[in-house]
């Protein structure tokens, strides 16, 4: 992998080119995702939240909560937000609603997640990570500098999302089953994190990881035994 220009306007008028390595970071409901970014987050490198800027985008005011509002009215709160929980029923449950609030909400979200990437190469970063749950299913990982998946058996997925959701056997296998399988996403992947061992097996993957990433070469990742792209 080699790092790419990330183009974004810097105010009206002018464009900004700055280099940064972004890579994306994603697995399934449950393996583990959110506990890779806090352990990369710890190691100094920043992990951009696309949850949390796909939140930010629909903020009132914002041209895709306009968008939303006329698509399905019946989702407004009365202060005028998004009321997330009755939109992601909707969407859920039918596949063109999907698929016409992902045309309303990604192209706004790709657009701020290259305004915040440019911020961290202006702030001499030159590593960031995208954590992410639909890079693959959207295609948006080819994009970027590489993509490191968060791989769990699905026993253990369901083991956790009924803990931390509270929510039944049959609830937590609908939403995992729901998503693109894990083995569809490792087989696009640079790099997996098997993360069903201990804390520390998690720390040392990443370590190795991070030092195939910043030094890459055919023989580290055949050294790793790390999946490489054709």
């Amino acid at each position: 992998m080699h790092e790419s220009p990330c183009t974004v306007a810097a105010d009206p008028g002018r464009l900004l080119a700055v280099m940064i390595k972004l890579v994306g970071l994603t697995g399934g409901i449950g393996s583990g995702k959110s506990t890779v970014a806090r352990m990369l987050r710890e190691r100094g490198i920043p992990v951009l939240d696309a949850d949390t800027i796909a939140r930010q985008v629909v903020e009132p005011g914002e041209p895709a909560h306009s968008e939303i509002a006329a698509a399905w009215p019946e989702v407004m709160a009365a202060d005028g937000r998004i009321d997330r929980k009755k939109l992601g029923a909707i969407v859920f449950s039918d596949p063109a609603s999907q698929a016409r609030l992902q045309a309303i909400t990604h192209p706004r979200i790709r657009e701020q997640v290259a305004v915040q990437a440019a911020a961290l190469a202006l702030s001499g970063h030159r590593l960031a990570f995208l954590e992410a749950a639909l890079l693959v299913e959207t295609g948006y990982y080819q994009q970027l500098d590489g993509l490191v998946v968060v791989s769990l058996d699905e026993e253990a997925q369901v083991e956790r999302v009924m803990a931390r959701d509270a929510c039944s056997r049959d609830s937590a296998l609908a939403r995992i089953r729901a998503q693109k399988p894990l083995a569809d996403k490792i087989r696009v992947a640079d790099h997996v994190i098997d993360n069903g061992g201990s804390v520390e097996a998690t720390r040392a993957r990443i370590a190795h990881i991070l030092q195939a990433i910043e030094t890459p070469s055919e023989e580290s990742h055949a050294e790793l035994g790390e999946p490489t792209r054709s």
